[in-house]
C-alpha cells in the first residue's frame, strides 16, 4: 500500500501531463517512501486522456481515472480522493502552475501531525483586477465566516490526512472550502506559503465569472457551517418571527375593530394583507424547516452517492498481476 497518494486532476492539458508526470515522479521518488499517483481526466477533449493511458503502460504506480464527461474541478477531485489508496493524500493542479518540488514542505507538516495543510499563494503574479482583488475579498469572508485563519482558501494545492478528506463530502465547487468543512469536523489546519508561477503551456480555464460563483458558495458554505444538522433553526427563527409579526399586527387591527369601531378593511386594508402575508410566510418557513429536518435525517441514513461518474479506470498491474487493468 503507498503511504502518499497525489491527486491531479486534468482537463484539455495535453501540453502539460507529460511534464508533471515527469516532475511529480522525480520528487516523489526522492522522497522514498511508496507512492502512487491518481491522474484524473475531467472529460477532456484533447489528447490527453491518451497521453494519460501511455503513461499507465509503463508506470504501475500511476492511476488514471476517467470521467464521462466534464464534471468541474471539485468532482474530479472527488473521484482522486475516493480512489487514492495513500495514508496521506495531496491534491495539485496539472497546469504546472503549482511546483512539485514543495511537495515535501506540505508532508513535513502533516508528520507534525496536522490534518490538513493548505497552500498560500502569498506573493500572487497574476492579474491584480481580475484576479487579485476578488480572490483576496473572497478569502477574508471566507476566513470571517468559517472562522478558519488562512489566506487562501482557492488554491488547489493542498495535503490531507486520509480519514479526514475521506470524511467530507465534495459537490459543486465546494473544494476551495474543504478547510472550512474539515474545520466544521475538527480536523487541525495550517497554512504554509508556494511559489505562484505563470503558466508555461496551455490555455487558463478560469474567468472572471468564478468570482460570482465563489459569491454565492460562500452564502452556501456559511449555511452549511452553522446550519447543516440543524435547518429548522434558521428557517424555524424566520418563520416564527414572521408568525410572531403577522399575528400582532393582526392583533392591532383586531383591538381597533373591537374597541374604535373603525371599518379596518377601508383604513388598514394593507396592514390587514401584510398580517395574512406574514403568517402565511411564517408557516413557510417552518413547513421548509422541518422538510430540511427530514433531507438531513434521510442523508445520514442514506448511502453516499458520488457527484460523478467514472468511465474506466487504468493501471499497469503489477509483477504478480501482469497486465493492464483496464476496468470500464
Amino acid at each position: 500500500m503507498p503511504k502518499y497518494s497525489v491527486v491531479v486532476p486534468f482537463h484539455n492539458e495535453e501540453d502539460n501531463v507529460t511534464v508533471m508526470y515527469d516532475r511529480l515522479k522525480a520528487i516523489m521518488e526522492q522522497i522514498g517512501d511508496p507512492f502512487e499517483l491518481v491522474f484524473v481526466d475531467d472529460g477532456s477533449s484533447d489528447r490527453s486522456y491518451r497521453l494519460l493511458e501511455e503513461i499507465t503502460a509503463v508506470d504501475s504506480r500511476v492511476l488514471v481515472v476517467k470521467l464521462r464527461r466534464n464534471f468541474g474541478q471539485t468532482s474530479a477531485l472527488a473521484a482522486g480522493f475516493d480512489h487514492a489508496q495513500g495514508d496521506f493524500i495531496l491534491s495539485m493542479d496539472g497546469d504546472l502552475q503549482h511546483d512539485p518540488s514543495e511537495i515535501p514542505n506540505f508532508l513535513a507538516k502533516l508528520e507534525e501531525g496536522y490534518d490538513v495543510v493548505s497552500g498560500w499563494r502569498k506573493d500572487r503574479i497574476d492579474n491584480f483586477v481580475m484576479r487579485r482583488i476578488p480572490s483576496r475579498c473572497a478569502n477574508w469572508l471566507m476566513a470571517k465566516l468559517s472562522g478558519v485563519d488562512i489566506h487562501d482558501f482557492g488554491t488547489t494545492f493542498k495535503a490531507y490526512r486520509r480519514e479526514v478528506i475521506h470524511n467530507i463530502p465534495l459537490y459543486g465547487e465546494m473544494h476551495r472550502f474543504i478547510p472550512a468543512l474539515a474545520s466544521w469536523y475538527g480536523a487541525s489546519i495550517c497554512e504554509i506559503p508556494i511559489k505562484n508561477v505563470n503558466r508555461e503551456r496551455g490555455k487558463s480555464h478560469y474567468g472572471i465569472s468564478r468570482t460570482f460563483r465563489v459569491f454565492f458558495d460562500l452564502m452556501t458554505i456559511r449555511f452549511l457551517l452553522k446550519y447543516m444538522s440543524r435547518p429548522m433553526h434558521f428557517f424555524g427563527s424566520l418563520g416564527a418571527s414572521s408568525m410572531l409579526g403577522g399575528i400582532a399586527l393582526s392583533a392591532w387591527l383586531l383591538v381597533l375593530k373591537i374597541f374604535t369601531h373603525q371599518p379596518v378593511m377601508e383604513q388598514h386594508g394593507p396592514l390587514f394583507v401584510i398580517a395574512g402575508v406574514l403568517i402565511l410566510a411564517g408557516i413557510q418557513m417552518l413547513a421548509i424547516g422541518l422538510v430540511g429536518e427530514l433531507q438531513v435525517r434521510h442523508y445520514h441514513q442514506s448511502q453516499y452517492r458520488a457527484p460523478y461518474t467514472i468511465d474506466r479506470l487504468v493501471r499497469l498491474r503489477t509483477p504478480e498481476n501482469p497486465g493492464m487493468l483496464h476496468e470500464g
